[in-house]
């Protein structure tokens, strides 16, 4: 399976709803590595590692995310996998 890494930007109401919580949890469940934090400017940014068709599937959900989120944008850039991620991790 081909691999994949995205560097994704998540606006809306998506601090102090659990969204870097549920975005651990699915990462984990699809296998996927990389980390999600907050930013100063109210986003939430994330970078996915992983098969290919895992990583879109994180990207998808981005776009619902966490029940008490309200996603309005995603934007996302395609970066070379590099594969150096063991895990899953939140920022701080």
């Amino acid at each position: 399976m081909a691999k994949k890494r995205v560097h994704v930007f998540i606006s809306g109401k998506v601090q102090g709803v659990w969204f870097r919580s549920y975005t651990k949890k699915e990462a984990d469940r699809l296998g996927v590595k990389g980390w999600v934090r907050n930013l100063p400017d109210g986003r939430v940014e994330a970078v996915f590692e992983g098969d290919e068709e895992a990583v879109e599937a994180m990207v998808r959900w981005c776009h619902v995310g966490s029940p008490l989120s309200e996603v309005t944008g995603v934007e996302v850039h395609e970066e070379p996998y590099t594969g150096e991620f063991k895990d899953f991790a939140i920022r701080y």
